[in-house]
């Protein structure tokens, strides 16, 4: 070997990584040189945390409102209060509305089609006028009588047979969703093969978007490795196919039933019929068309559940406040309505608290990702930085609602000093607010009026009538987190009650038979 050679070869090597790694190095200047500025946090990370947000309150109330981790490469900022939330990701939502490079999920998974994982641009503004168009209050207001027979559905459900009231609530859900977006009904959650093969997809993609689970995340040139040497990487690819097989087939349904003159007005038929002019693909409108289906099933269900532990546990506090005010105002005669919700105040508080108390996006949904450097309150949040907002913290921290781990309405009676115009936080910030928080919204409200109507609901009890009690921290772990199974009573308030139930569900099937399944096309492999 000549001399200097293997110098030579050192320093060529050197060269090429500074060359391919430049952007990595010159993020880890900046962040060496902004030390002292950045906002305070643990020098190391916790390993093998099946419940983050847990972690990250703990990091809230040692290091304060905004917690600054190193996550490989990549500057993390968590936020612990709704003020800080707020004027980050609302306030200065043009430089906090983009997200992180999500390979797995965003790119191996989904071939960047799925806006919710979207980055700030073209794409992502487009799918967004979208949903929001189809989504947002004056639009979500046209679904309401379908929420309405569903949630008849759903009480005669209850009467029927209470002690499967979670089957219940996600055939509610799921019917809701699956009927605003593609005009088909959920007759059948445990049978429904699309929900079922919805319900796969979500799995697979939140347990890929798991924050340094995956060494691709840090090491990009990963992607490329084929997949016959990277098991990992097969499995995305495969549930991708699965994915792209569902959703193209559910929109092939819809054209059908157009074609034949039969498609109920939903959000798939406007997405074909504006096709052309928005110069989307097949593919892309499948994807976009997709997306409420994906989100909504899991948020409204769990929520629902949430309110049930809430029954069980703390029902004497609230429920016959409640019911005073249903009986004022309804009557005994009938389901309350989406009319009477503006004079129902104490039982909207209740649907609030139910969003405050034990939120289903645990970790604040998707983060957000900044576009530009900034200073809050002195503090450096460097270009790049992964924002998370785990509503786990703001939604239980005392600042704001004392004795957090209760359950109490009243905390949304009268005037508060909270950011924004619900007094919570269930449903993000700026321009990456959820496009379905009025439709998830009224789902809530409208069966927590009629379920309180209707029901007696407390905790189950022995055969020696001792009241079970429920464990209100007895919640999944994921991305998104809901009740485990719990028991409770679910009884009529009287034989009044029922009749009312039973003489409402006749009418409500008939009328959502314009949204039952017929079979169309071959859906063999479903």
């Amino acid at each position: 070997m000549l001399p200097g050679t293997t110098a030579g070869l050192g320093v060529a090597l050197a060269l090429s990584y500074i060359t391919l790694n430049f952007s990595r190095i010159r993020q880890e200047w900046r962040l060496y040189a902004y030390r002292s500025q950045l906002p305070p946090g643990p020098k190391s990370l916790k390993a093998g945390i099946r419940k983050p947000w847990l972690w990250f309150q703990e990091l809230h109330q040692e290091y304060g409102d905004v917690v600054y981790l190193q996550v490989g490469p990549t500057p993390t900022i968590v936020l612990g209060s709704a003020q800080a939330a707020w004027d980050l990701l609302e306030k200065r939502g043009a430089i906090y509305s983009s997200r992180p490079r999500f390979i797995m999920g965003g790119e191996l998974l989904s071939g960047g089609l799925r806006g919710l994982m979207a980055p700030y641009g073209p794409f992502w503004r487009r799918w967004r006028k979208l949903l929001h168009g189809a989504f947002m209050q004056r639009q979500s207001e046209t679904y309401r009588p379908v929420q309405s027979l569903e949630s008849k559905v759903l009480m005669r459900d209850l009467l029927r047979d209470p002690e499967d009231f979670r089957t219940h609530l996600e055939r509610y859900a799921a019917s809701v969703i699956v009927t605003v977006t593609y005009g088909r009904r959920v007759e059948d959650v445990r049978t429904d093969v699309f929900v079922h093969r919805n319900k796969e997809s979500m799995e697979r993609l939140t347990s890929v978007n798991i924050p340094g689970k995956f060494a691709v995340e840090r090491y990009p040139a990963l992607k490329y490795v084929p997949s016959i040497f990277a098991p990992w990487k097969a499995q995305v690819l495969e549930q991708r196919q699965k994915d792209i097989e569902l959703y193209t087939w559910l929109m092939a349904e819809v054209r059908e039933k157009m074609a034949r003159g039969v498609a109920p007005t939903c959000f798939a038929k406007y997405l074909i019929e504006e096709q052309e002019r928005l110069g989307m693909t097949d593919i892309e409108i499948s994807y976009t068309a997709g997306s409420p289906f994906g989100a909504g099933v899991e948020t409204s269900a769990g929520s629902l559940a949430s309110f049930f532990l809430a029954c069980a546990k703390f029902g004497p506090s609230f429920i016959p406040k409640a019911q005073q005010e249903l009986d004022r105002v309804v009557g005994g005669d009938r389901l309350p309505t989406f009319a009477d919700l503006d004079r129902l105040y104490y039982v909207r508080a209740i649907a609030s608290e139910t969003l405050r108390w034990r939120p289903v996006a645990v970790l604040g949904g998707t983060p957000h990702a900044s576009t530009a450097d900034d200073v809050y309150k002195g503090m450096f949040i460097p270009r790049g930085s992964t924002i998370i907002a785990p509503l786990w913290s703001i939604h239980l921290n005392e600042a704001d609602f004392p004795n957090p781990h209760e359950f109490r309405p009243e905390r949304f009676m009268g005037q508060r000093d909270y950011p924004g115009t619900f007094g919570h936080s269930a449903f993000g910030w700026g321009r990456r607010v959820c496009p379905g928080m009025h439709l998830g919204s009224a789902s809530v409200a409208i069966n927590i009026a009629r379920i309180l109507w209707a029901f007696n609901v407390g905790p189950a009890r022995t055969e020696d009538e001792e009241e079970i009690d429920v464990d209100i921290f007895a919640f999944s772990d994921g991305f998104n987190s809901s009740p485990l199974p719990f028991r409770c009573s679910i009884k009529p308030r009287s034989a009044r009650h029922a009749e009312v139930i039973e003489r409402e569900f006749p009418g409500a099937e008939e009328q959502l038979k314009a949204y039952s399944v017929v079979k169309t096309l071959d859906n063999t492999g479903f």
